[in-house]
């Protein structure tokens, strides 16, 4: 497979992808000669001076995933990715340390009014009751968005003797609290009574013009207001109106609405701080960025789930990832429910039983509906195209959770209803190394690490039916790996599962049916 990056990268995060790809560095890329190279490459690695527009990947026939260098992704075409199944990953905690040292940078040089000292002190002029400042301790630090980069800002603010106040609907009340954080009910709240106000959220639909005019003019007239996350959720042209009519103190930006942008009204203002977006401009941000965007697409590559990625089901939360390690197993009982049913019905109920139910399960969900469709559909499946084609062929999901789980610590259990009744396979993951067993199919419990090829048989409980199976599969030269037997009363009916080195031809399954005691018999591949 081939990788592309068009962007300066870290070394080390080149060096990675280098181990298992081609690896094409081709800096500085323009728009058209982006479009006429992507076509050839299953990866793509970019920082923010790349456009990955819909018409870009609408030529990438082969791409696979997409990653962002970074925690932004405005540059990216998400909606369009995701309908052609493309993995985009960003590296959202490379930059967090970065981000908010330089958020509390700009909160004190804008305080102590640093930049313009610094520029008259180097202009030949010593004008010290010029400059004078504003301590932050015992201030009121205001923040809207308590995410990864907020809680370390508040933090800082905190360590120098501030008292913070966020407004985050997500987080916790308990979580604030366990912070030393106030909690606000509304981003009102945070303009009317911070002394300092520090903005922690993405650009969104609903967060563009976020402080605009009105939330402005709810602000005291001594406040600051910094902005280190995205441009466009500040109204400028209402901030350069408040800011020159005296209705708040001070800014601090390094974000604008506009980049690269050297031409702003803004700039002529003496109460205000700027710099050229650079809150992950650290030598150790743009390391740590560049190698969490290469493992992200390597993961993605390999088929797998990255951890970061925005347009597939990441697990997230407590229990993550104990959560992902259930996903190929997930996949395997999908494929193996397929291969037993005839005649599926439209309607996949998944259950999640034990230690495993109490967590964010919606990779699980797509691993088992990834695993059902696959013979069904001619397109490549992955974890971003499957959810959109499976309601394509109307298949529904129905999922249920189950605390307790009686004989196994977690259990995952699928049904799916064919021609002959409902059908049901489980399994579970067993031992320090979480090895997948299937537990359960065609009616019997089994005890059988499921292999690439199987062969299922339903047959009468009398003796010698092993011994068959046997000599009838070493007559045409096929190797058992492994066998496990499930029966009900004795004397009535039982089942095989079979772990064979090799597909099974059709003139054996006929074979099978064909020997007296032998009612069924399904070769299987996963």
């Amino acid at each position: 497979m081939k990788v592309l990056i068009p962007e300066k990268l870290a070394e080390p995060g080149i060096e990675l992808l280098k181990k298992d790809f081609d690896v094409d560095v081709l800096l500085d890329l323009s728009a058209d000669e982006l479009l006429e190279k992507i076509g050839e490459y299953d990866g793509l690695i970019i920082r923010s001076a790349t456009r990955v527009t819909a018409e870009v990947i609408d030529r990438a026939d082969n791409l696979k995933a997409i990653g962002r260098a970074g925690i932004g992704v405005d540059n990216i075409d998400i909606e369009a990715a995701t309908k052609r199944g493309v993995i985009v990953a960003n590296a959202p905690e490379s930059n967090t340390v970065a981000a908010a040292e330089h958020t509390l940078g700009l909160m004190l040089a804008a305080a102590r009014r640093i930049p313009a000292a610094d520029a008259s002190l180097k202009n030949g002029e010593w004008k010290r009751s010029a400059f004078k400042g504003v301590e932050v301790r015992e201030k009121t630090l205001g923040l809207v968005g308590l995410g990864h980069v907020g809680a370390i800002v508040a933090r800082g603010a905190i360590g120098m003797g501030m008292k913070v106040l966020a407004y985050d609907p997500y987080v916790s009340e308990d979580r604030m609290r366990s912070m030393n954080v106030e909690r606000a009910e509304t981003t009102d709240e945070v303009f009317e009574n911070a002394d300092f106000i520090s903005l922690h959220v993405p650009r969104t639909p609903q967060t563009m013009g976020l402080v605009n005019e009105q939330s402005l003019a709810k602000m005291k007239p001594t406040a600051y207001l910094i902005n280190v996350a995205r441009g466009g959720i500040v109204d400028e042209t209402a901030l350069y109106n408040a800011l020159k009519e005296g209705v708040v103190g001070g800014a601090a930006l390094d974000v604008f609405a506009e980049e690269p942008t050297t031409e702003s009204p803004i700039f002529s203002l003496p109460n205000v701080v700027v710099t050229p977006h650079l809150g992950a401009s650290t030598a150790e941000a743009q390391d740590r960025a560049g190698i969490t965007a290469a493992e992200q697409v390597a993961t993605a590559l390999r088929g797998q789930v990255p951890m970061h990625a925005i347009n597939a089901p990441v697990p997230v939360g407590e229990g993550a990832e104990f959560v992902a390690q259930f996903s190929g197993l997930c996949e395997e009982l999908g494929s193996l429910l397929y291969q037993l049913t005839d005649r599926p019905g439209d309607t996949l109920k998944v259950e999640y039983r034990g230690e495993v139910a109490n967590f964010d399960t919606r990779l699980l969900d797509v691993s088992a509906q990834k695993g059902l469709l696959a013979p069904m559909v001619f397109e490549p499946l992955n974890f971003v195209n499957t959810p959109i084609l499976a309601k394509e062929r109307g298949l529904r999901l129905e999922t249920a959770r189950i605390s307790e789980s009686h004989d196994y610590t977690s259990l995952v259990v699928l049904r799916l209803d064919g021609e002959g009744g409902e059908n049901v396979v489980s399994g579970t993951l067993s031992g320090p190394k979480m090895q997948p067993r299937l537990v359960e199919a065609m009616g019997f419990d089994f005890d059988v690490v499921p292999e690439k090829h199987m062969l299922f048989i339903r047959n009468e409980d009398v003796p010698g039916m092993i011994g068959r199976v046997g000599t009838i599969l070493g007559e045409h030269g096929i190797n058992i790996g492994n066998m496990a037997v499930g029966r009900g009363e004795p004397g009535s009916r039982a089942a095989m599962a079979v772990t064979v080195d090799e597909p099974v031809p059709d003139d054996v399954l006929k074979t099978f049916l064909q020997t007296p005691g032998f009612n069924e018999a399904r070769a299987v591949t996963l």
